[in-house]
């Protein structure tokens, strides 16, 4: 009763009680979304809400006369009458800055005159006349990134004693792997033309990139997914910084920065004002440095503003310099942007500087209607063809010394290692066979020239000594081909004897990518081997007998891209399933590691399909022109699965059909952090006939390790299996420091807060379940990688359950593509 009580609190209230719902969109005077806003019910603070990134917002309140109030830091707050019938409504609201005077007698701790600050209120109150994205234009961009790397030699060993230069682990070979003086150094060279429209449209046409060395640390190659425009409200930078920046130009800036006019000199007959920006609480204001405004007419001359390591996904820190020029004296046309990072890792440290120099504006460009698209960027194919001549002839920027030395140093041994005879002596002696290949790493053939390697097991992958019905000897080999335009061929071949029951299996799959742009796959695959029947289980279970059974299985799939952003996928699948009742197995930590009996079933066919489509609203990318990168969209992922079991076709002993509907997003709350949740619906729309390995099964809860929280429950004591309706939904929120780092100190600490939520109803037997979760995590180095570790604590109850409290631990990789984490 309990649990049913508590779920119906959760997911049933306002249907119960017919609640309506107000909703909307809240933005400026210039029809930009503001997000974190406050909206609620005037004399009944109980009942309010917030607006989501996108400024969107939605209030559920009973049917009756209503005053909403509408309010946002540095707009005035604004008050709206609706009447609520039986209907839901929508009120889109307007909100306008506070006005000048009034944030003039904002800062009451101040006792006199702050002359910085009245100096930024006369450019903010210009900014809009002044901010160039205000405008649609082109412009020309160089940009010139560079990478020095610091690396602190070990303290050599050879000083001891009893090592010599015969020692095998100083063998020559090894001392070549100390990095040369060119491997200390990174360098990339871009020119484009970027196409911009308000608001926000752009378009990025490459026409050169070369790279020499590599572009791994390397930021702001590309002008699509950073834009530095301190003139707006929020800078979203989500790949380089977990939470919106406040920008100390703008109206709610104003009331998170603090000004103080450091001096005042004259340059070419102009007086300039040197402005020290400081932030009033770290927590929530991430900048810091200097701003450079020219006196009467109010235009900034120049900044450098560094962000705080606090919320930065990757480096130590970030500083951000740039330079305007003034045509007329009427806006601020950004000239140069420098930006200076780094990271330490270890031993190692990287110091990377990226320079954009923009030029030849045109403010009165002729876009057609269609022009801009959710393709933002276009790498055209000789991009990556320019050599030293045609950057000699167009680089508008000066390199020094040791940048001219590394181009040519460079570029002679590209020359030299493009040979053919170079080129078979590296393949020769990566193909040669040895010891350590041998019994660790696997025997390698490389041929450069035919864009094709194949590997042999070694040693160490052969033997598997831990293995359902015992050990086995398992001798593998996979091959490898690329083609010039990005079609690539995969395949993995394993044969397997299990010593205990004398047994032979096997399997190889094959995947050809013969789209690349279009993500186009066929995949083959083959299999006589042993089978999982819940493979996502817990861990304390998936390990069972009663979880395995021998199947032959023969797959063919198809995936594709068929429009940007829709997906479908396609397969399949011939399996005879049998059971292990015969087989044999190591019973000799059955004691110490529960274990039970196999499945013990007749042997049959199986014929199953599977269909999925999934589609991406707007979905955002950059052409290459071979590939497409994916740089995400503001709106859900949408997907429908369908899988049927066949009867008959091939002998086939299953008659089945089971249907899913999903929805998924990642999306930021103003600076509060970010946000994910999914929400999924499955049944079986005909179970005549349905085997084990086709049910559809809810994972038990790990002891210890806290699973992916969008996938499954923390607080599951038993793994349900269902043929009817199945309702799940998740959501994860992390603050990343918005609320610890208002603590004092705790902001050093870089430790953030998530908290969350789950629900599930199982249609069968009425089961419910409903678990929240709290927790603290903190992401560390990990070689060029970053860690992130979280502790969390989870209450749970259900109606089949006692109400139970948990303590887990998660460790999660950051993905250096995407710049995401798994949950």
């Amino acid at each position: 009763m309990r649990a049913g009580l508590l779920f119906a609190f959760v997911f049933c209230n306002i249907i119960l009680f017919a609640q309506q719902f107000v909703r909307g969109t809240i933005s400026d005077e210039r029809n930009v979304a503001i997000p974190f806003a406050k909206v609620f019910v005037k004399n009944n603070t109980d009942q309010r809400t917030i607006s989501d990134e996108n400024g969107k917002y939605e209030l559920s309140v009973m049917p009756g006369e209503y005053f909403l109030v509408f309010s946002a830091i540095g707009f005035q707050d604004r008050e709206a009458y609706v009447s609520i019938n039986n209907k839901d409504i929508v009120r889109d609201i307007q909100l306008f800055p506070i006005k000048i005077q009034e944030l003039q007698g904002v800062e009451v701790t101040v006792k006199k005159s702050n002359p910085g600050r009245e100096i930024m209120l006369e450019v903010v109150k210009k900014r809009e006349q002044i901010n160039p994205w205000n405008y649609s234009h082109t412009v020309d961009v160089y940009i010139k990134a560079s990478e020095k790397l610091d690396i602190e030699e070990k303290e050599k060993k050879n000083s001891d004693p009893e090592r010599t230069d015969a020692d095998p682990l100083e063998s020559a070979d090894k001392k070549d792997k100390k990095l040369e003086w060119t491997d200390k150094m990174n360098l990339v060279e871009v020119q484009l033309q970027r196409n911009y429209a308000p608001r926000n449209k752009v378009k990025e046409v490459r026409s050169a990139y070369t790279l020499r060395g590599t572009d791994q640390s390397l930021y702001y190659t590309t002008t699509v997914k950073s834009n530095f425009n301190f003139f707006e409200n929020l800078l979203h930078l989500d790949d380089l910084h977990q939470t919106p920046v406040s920008s100390p130009i703008s109206s709610p800036g104003i009331l998170s920065y603090k000004y103080r006019l450091l001096e005042k000199y004259e340059e070419n007959g102009k007086m300039i004002s040197k402005i020290k920006i400081i932030p009033r609480n770290t927590a929530t204001t991430t900048l810091e440095g200097f701003i450079w405004v020219i006196d009467s007419v109010w235009l900034v001359q120049k900044l450098e503003l560094t962000m705080n390591k606090g919320n930065l996904l990757v480096y130590d820190y970030f500083t951000i310099s740039q330079e305007f020029d003034h045509p007329g004296d009427s806006m601020c046309v950004l000239k140069t942007q420098t930006l200076d990072y780094g990271v330490k890792y270890k031993n190692e440290t990287s110091k990377c500087q990226t320079k954009a120099l923009f030029s030849n504006y045109n403010f009165q460009p002729d876009f057609t209607s269609k022009f801009f698209n959710t393709e933002l960027a276009v790498t055209e194919k000789e991009a990556y063809e320019k050599d030293t001549s045609f950057w000699s002839n167009v680089r508008p920027a000066t390199l020094n010394d040791e940048e001219r030395k590394f181009i040519i140093a460079k570029d002679s041994i590209k020359d030299y290692q493009n040979r053919k005879e170079y080129l078979d002596s590296v393949d020769k002696i990566f193909n040669k066979v040895t010891f350590l290949k041998v019994l660790w790493f696997g025997v390698d053939h490389r041929n450069r020239a035919e864009r094709y390697q194949w590997t042999i097991g070694s040693i160490a992958t052969v033997f598997q000594p831990v293995f359902i019905a015992g050990p086995r000897i398992t001798p593998n080999f996979d091959y490898f081909k690329k083609w010039k335009d990005e079609r690539t061929l995969d395949s993995y071949t394993r044969i397997s004897y299990g010593i205990l029951n004398n047994d032979w299996k096997g399997d190889t799959w094959w995947k050809y990518r013969f789209d690349p742009f279009h993500m186009g796959f066929l995949r083959a695959s083959f299999n006589h081997d042993f089978d999982a029947i819940r493979t996502f289980d817990a861990i304390s279970q998936v390990y069972k007998r009663e979880n395995f059974i021998e199947a032959t299985k023969m797959r063919l799939s198809l995936e594709y891209e068929v429009v940007n952003g829709l997906y479908i996928s396609a397969d399949g699948e011939f399996s005879e399933r049998r059971s292990l009742k015969d087989y044999t197995f190591v019973t000799l930590f059955d004691n110490s590691l529960p274990n039970n009996e196999p499945l013990d079933f007749k042997t049959y066919q199986a014929y199953v399909s599977n269909f999925s489509v999934s589609y991406v609203p707007q979905q955002k990318y950059m052409r290459e022109p071979y590939r497409k990168v994916i740089l995400g969209s503001a709106w859900p992922t949408f997907s429908v699965y369908y899988q049927t079991g066949i009867p008959k076709l091939f002998g086939s002993d299953v008659n089945f059909q089971y249907m899913q509907l999903e929805m998924m997003q990642t999306f930021k709350i103003g600076t509060l952090g970010t946000s994910n949740y999914r929400l999924a619906g499955g049944k079986f729309l005909s179970s005549q006939i349905v085997r084990d390995p086709d049910f559809k099964y809810q994972r038990r809860s790990d002891p210890i390790w806290f699973s992916n929280p969008l996938y499954s429950f923390q607080g599951l004591d038993s793994t349900l299996p269902s043929l009817d309706l199945i309702l799940e939904a998740h959501f994860v929120h992390h603050d990343n420091g918005a609320i610890l780092n208002k603590i004092p100190f705790m902001k050093k600490t870089r430790i953030g807060l998530m908290a969350g939520a789950g629900a599930l109803w199982v249609k069968e037997n009425n089961y419910q379940h409903v678990e929240i979760m709290a927790g603290l995590e903190r992401n560390f180095k990990l070689s060029r990688r970053r860690l992130r570790i979280g502790i969390y604590g989870i209450l749970s109850d259900g109606n089949f359950s006692a109400p139970k409290a948990h303590y887990k631990l998660s460790f999660a990789i950051l993905d250096d593509r995407s710049m995401k984490w798994n949950f």
